[in-house]
């Protein structure tokens, strides 16, 4: 009783096209249909930007972290360079 049969899906499908008529229900497969695929498209590019935009920080980030230590390892050594000096 409490799973349904193959008898009742098909009393329902019955029902359902009765209701609706085949052209509705094929337009509104069709719709269900497109917008899943825009759906896939729009995810896989959101994924590629995603990546893209990951990787470009990855890379500014890298740089930047390269460009202040050695600037202030030039300014350490000259520092210590006029201390000497003076």
């Amino acid at each position: 009783m409490g799973s349904f049969s193959i008898w009742h899906w098909l009393i329902v499908l019955v029902v359902v096209i009765l209701i609706f008529g085949t052209k509705k229900l094929s337009s509104m497969g069709g719709d269900v249909g497109s917008a899943i695929r825009n759906f896939k498209k729009a995810m896989n590019e959101g994924e590629a930007e995603g990546k893209e935009a990951a990787k470009q920080i990855r890379q500014s980030v890298e740089g930047d972290a390269e460009f202040p230590e050695s600037k202030s390892a030039n300014e350490s050594s000259s520092s210590s360079n006029d201390k000497r000096s003076s």
